[in-house]
């Protein structure tokens, strides 16, 4: 008699006697081993703080202190820049700034990024509210939908975060980031320069165009308000060029004018408002204005703190602009915090900053703030002054706190003029430069020309259409570069033998080498994962480079502090068993396409290796299929040996570094980089023998046996080629 399950492999054609491959219930026990473990796991990650704050000592709190201090100098007058720019009043800005520096440290996976207002969501938002105004004109107050917006927008990032679908976030190349962000940037200054100047009388609202038009008609009508915000702009470049070019020129004195530096907003903001009320106390008119647009009123403390009034209707009015409000929230946040992160030698997790943004813009809706996500000033600003770890942000909360409620009746008479001229110092640095644009050329000529698109689209339409022209663009020349592979015709070897049975053992390479097959194109979608792969097999298997035992607890960094002192000995015993790392060796024979965010990704992978080997990793790669592979490697200093001078951690960052690291990319010339462009149009030799990989990219070769060779042969003589130049020290 046949059984059920025989009865059911004839109904489906399943044959009875099979080949033995993968079933699916392997597959999902491969995944979930232990349910309880990984659900506490889990549950213990949300809190990323549980695992360093019982290592917290005194030498992390000093910096700590001043890092927190001198970012809510910043934060006061830019949070009240950004909520005029969101149409909101002032306040607003300093609730957005309080929730999120505060909530942000429980949930964090960086320790330099700032949450708070910033320019380009600030016009999103009033954008938004002239959306809805125009089409229920008087039925909503602008700050009920800022707050709708934050609250939705930020319980949608937090279910992405929570369902662990970070990414999503990889689906958005670098180029298209810094295409719309740099757009935005140019947005946003257009549109403050009539206030700077007292223009008005048209839309400064309506395209960057239009806008730029307007204001150079308007120029006659300029006001007395240009004192004030032109004085202002002039004096916050004036005192930023001065510590610069002195901390150039007494180096002993460069900390003290780093701070010196960083006090300007505030002191310029506070030297503009005495000003104007030495002008303008005694020139009050009789309809209750004054000669120059000035903040006045603005409420002490939180104003009717309690459970935020969400309109069904007005969700459904806002629906349309729900999908922009939420990609800049994602985009912005984590572009930054994975810059920084980079600069400064740790990885962030995207699904836990992805809760943290969630978290702090619904418990911000309870505080009436509007939504806020990672800002690239005050975060450059927090990792120049010296942060040790995300406990900052409560000391950036408290001085928000003193301002709110004990410097308010101050704010009265803070010049309009001189916020907008806030505003445009702090977002001009948004803007990228002329070699990071270069850089995205030398890498990927297509992606270069998206970048153009974003910006071209957001200055003569708008930021919305800026960041939907650059994911769509990017998504087409992904789906292109897949419709249309590349493919060639080859000869064959003579093999002796072929391994093809996944049961027969495999010797691996000689200890110190690893040797890594890529199975498909290396894209933005996937270079993320691929980094992990490798990184975290390097972490499991090869030997860490620095003794922590010799390092004192406030000298650790905060998310890798090392193994506690009572099993030191015995972690660095088995430290010690681990072989040290010499080469990797990468084979590229699947790897038809590589695009700038992949590159990206292969420099931090770099960077992450040699920071955990603490000495030089070679690099060797394996059947490189197009040149344009080719080009973009070495644009990334890979496959030329021992560089002249120090490789820079971001090959093409999505916004330009200040202080920092800047000047390692800067100036292509200065790095002795050649122009790719420049032997394009050589011909090959017409006859001869030439060798099959080129002889200036000693690091690339013709198939996988002798990068391996190459590798191993290094292994032996450490003192030979070496690819990259040793990492820096932990700081």
């Amino acid at each position: 008699m046949l059984s059920a399950k025989r009865v059911g492999n004839r109904i489906i054609g399943n044959p009875e006697q099979t080949v033995s491959t993968i079933s699916t219930e392997t597959y999902l026990k491969g995944l979930v081993r232990d349910p309880r473990h990984e659900a506490v796991n889990y549950l213990t990650s949300l809190f990323p703080i549980l695992g360093w704050i019982s290592r917290y000592n005194w030498g992390w709190l000093t910096g700590d202190l001043i890092a927190g201090l001198t970012v809510g100098m910043v934060l006061v007058p830019q949070g009240m820049s950004y909520a005029i720019l969101a149409t909101l009043p002032p306040q607003y800005g300093l609730y957005s700034s309080f929730v999120g520096v505060l909530t942000y440290c429980f949930f964090a996976t960086s320790k330099d990024v700032s949450i708070g207002p910033v320019a380009v969501m600030s016009q999103t938002i009033a954008q938004i509210i002239i959306y809805v105004d125009s089409r229920y004109p008087d039925k909503w107050e602008a700050t009920q939908i800022a707050t709708t917006v934050a609250f939705v927008c930020g319980f949608i990032v937090l279910g992405i975060g929570l369902l662990r679908l970070g990414w999503l976030v990889e689906l958005i190349p670098a180029p298209a980031v810094s295409g719309y962000m740099t757009g935005s940037a140019i947005n946003i200054v257009a549109g403050q320069v009539p206030s700077l100047m007292g223009i008005s009388g048209f839309n400064t609202r309506a395209a960057t165009y239009e806008v730029i038009i307007n204001t150079l008609k308007g120029l006659p009508r300029t006001a007395l308000d240009a004192a004030w915000g032109l004085t202002g702009l002039f004096s916050l470049y004036a005192i930023s060029i001065i510590c610069k070019q002195l901390s150039k020129r007494y180096p002993r004195r460069a900390r003290l004018l780093f701070f010196v530096s960083v006090t300007r907003n505030a002191f310029v903001v506070i030297v503009l408002t005495i000003a104007a009320w030495l002008y303008c106390r005694h020139r009050k008119t009789s309809s209750g204005k004054y000669p120059i647009a000035i903040l006045e009123t603005v409420p002490p403390g939180f104003q009717d703190v309690g459970a935020p009034v969400i309109d069904s209707e007005l969700v459904k009015a806002l629906a349309p602009q729900f999908p922009v409000a939420t990609i800049i929230l994602l985009l912005e946040h984590i572009a930054i915090a994975k810059s920084f992160g980079r600069v400064n030698g740790y990885k962030i997790n995207p699904n836990q900053e992805l809760i943290a943004i969630g978290v702090t813009n619904t418990l911000g809706t309870l505080f009436h703030a509007y939504p806020a996500t990672g800002s690239f000033s005050r975060s450059a600003l927090k990792s120049q002054s010296g942060v040790r770890t995300p406990l900052a942000g409560i000391f950036t909360a408290m001085v928000v706190i003193v301002a709110l409620y004990g410097l308010t009746p101050a704010f009265y008479w803070i010049p309009n003029a001189g916020l907008s001229a806030v505003i445009i110092h702090a977002v001009a640095g948004l803007v990228a430069s002329p070699s990071q644009v270069y850089t995205y050329w030398r890498v990927s000529p297509l992606e270069f020309i998206i970048w153009w698109a974003a910006v071209l689209v957001t200055v003569f339409s708008s930021i919305e259409n800026g960041i939907y022209t650059s994911i769509a663009t990017s998504f087409a020349l992904l789906l292109i570069r897949m419709a249309h592979p590349r493919g060639y015709f080859i000869g064959k070897l003579p093999l002796r033998d072929g391994v093809t049975n996944q049961y027969v053992k495999v010797d691996p390479p000689t200890p110190g080498v690893i040797v890594y097959r890529f199975e498909e194109s290396y894209l933005y979608p996937n270079c993320s994962l691929v980094n992990s792969a490798i990184v975290d097999y390097v972490r499991e298997n090869m030997r860490r480079g620095i003794d922590f035992s010799t390092i004192q607890l406030a000298d650790r960094p905060w998310n890798d502090p090392g193994p506690t002192r009572g099993n030191s000995q015995a972690a660095e015993a088995a430290n010690n068993e681990r072989p040290a790392l010499h080469a990797i060796v990468l084979d590229f024979s699947g790897v038809s396409h590589i695009d700038t965010t992949a590159v990206q990704a292969l420099v931090d992978t770099r960077n992450e290796v040699q920071r955990w080997a603490n000495r030089p990793v070679e690099f060797h790669f394996a059947t490189i299929l197009s040149p344009w592979i080719r080009r973009a490697l070495v644009a990334a200093g890979f496959g030329i040996g021992t560089p002249a001078v120090q490789l820079s951690d971001e090959i093409a960052p999505v916004v330009p570094h200040h202080g920092g690291r800047r000047e390692k990319w800067d100036d292509a010339s200065s790095l002795g980089i050649e122009d790719i462009e420049a032997h394009s149009g050589s011909l090959p030799p017409t006859s001869g023998t030439v060798p099959i990989v080129p002889i200036e990219t000693p690091f690339f070769h013709f198939d996988l046996a002798s990068a391996v060779r190459a590798a191993e042969a290094g292994v032996e003589k450490p003192s030979e080629r070496v690819d990259t130049p040793p990492p820096a020290k932990y700081t």
